[in-house]
């Protein structure tokens, strides 16, 4: 099962707010919850943190190995590093060792804004086999220290090329994925390269968690990862809603009736597929596999379940109508 992961944007050293941020991302579904652990004042946060939550917390290390150390002591369940950039060896084996003593896996991550410049060098720029080779040279550290509870991604804000670094990558390892298109972008644009790239690779069999990255609140990263579960089949958490793109034939304010419905029922956990559709000929035949589902009419519509008409009511009450069905079910 693939698994949902966000981040908080919120500042580490706050931890109140930290832990509020990550209460609201477990109700969403958020599965996974990744900090970032810029100074020793963020880490002193985490055992508070750890806490007050219940779901595992990823320690995001750059640079510091003592963070990482630190992150480990506090009870992190994962530490997410390039051991690139950590700098000495003897420090990435500290870690290493402090990780094995407390069986915490770690995610060594590879970012195309941040390959090696040898590696630059050596392929003219950033290309998919210099960030596949990245992560390959930080594998090596790891099983030369007899450290295999790793996962790896292989991020990039072009999806060419975050497509073709994975690839290249799952031919040659089989360590668990970790998949996002970095640097997505606001919330529309990125919501359609992250459903693009993570949908692409996912439905390649390549990617054991994911996190869409958005210039949003993180609510919307857990919500948009569902989506691309529930596309791929995936997943199932909570309403399906299908919907007509509207045309000439529509008689009803669909537009509005569509983002009512979706407004009811974002926080309804019930695994079900409701259809809000423009007119009969997308309404219970096109749309008879939905448990239940609008049909629009002139000034009114049908309310159908599994395809069978129930009954015929006027337009302003055709959402409270489909809720009630709703609320049945």
């Amino acid at each position: 099962m693939v698994s949902v992961q966000s981040m908080t944007n919120t500042d580490t050293r706050d931890a109140q707010a930290t832990l509020k941020q990550i209460e609201e991302l477990e109700s969403e579904g958020c599965e996974i919850i990744r900090v970032a652990v810029p100074d020793m004042q963020a880490a002193a946060s985490l055992p508070q943190i750890i806490r007050g939550i219940g779901i595992p917390l990823v320690a995001d290390i750059h640079f510091e190995y003592r963070l990482a150390l630190e992150s480990l002591k506090a009870g992190v369940d994962g530490l997410r590093i390039n051991p690139g950039n950590i700098g000495k060896r003897n420090h990435v084996a500290e870690i290493v060792a402090a990780a094995r003593e407390r069986s915490v896996p770690i995610r060594i991550g590879v970012n195309a804004g941040s390959l090696e410049k040898r590696l630059l060098e050596k392929y003219n720029g950033v290309t998919p086999e210099a960030m596949a080779e990245s992560a390959l040279d930080q594998i090596r550290i790891f099983e030369d220290l007899y450290f295999t509870d790793i996962k790896i991604s292989l991020k990039a804000s072009s999806i060419p090329l975050m497509l073709d670094a994975y690839r290249l990558l799952a031919e040659k390892v089989d360590y668990p994925f970790h998949v996002g298109v970095t640097e997505a972008g606001t919330l529309r644009a990125g919501t359609v390269k992250s459903a693009v790239g993570i949908g692409i690779l996912l439905n390649e069999g390549i990617g054991d968690t994911i996190r869409v990255s958005l210039t949003s609140h993180p609510v919307h990263e857990v919500r948009v990862a569902y989506e691309i579960l529930k596309a791929l089949a995936m997943r199932q958490r909570g309403v399906e809603l299908i919907s007509c793109p509207t045309c000439g034939r529509t008689q009803i304010d669909l537009i509005k009736v569509a983002g009512e419905v979706e407004e009811r029922l974002k926080n309804l956990n019930k695994c079900i597929k409701v259809a809000v559709m423009g007119c009969v000929v997308n309404g219970p035949g096109e749309a008879r596999e939905a448990d239940v589902g609008i049909a629009g009419g002139c000034g009114e519509g049908l309310i159908f379940r599994k395809g069978v008409v129930i009954r015929k009511v006027p337009e302003d009450k055709l959402v409270d109508e489909l809720m009630k069905e709703i609320e049945m079910i």
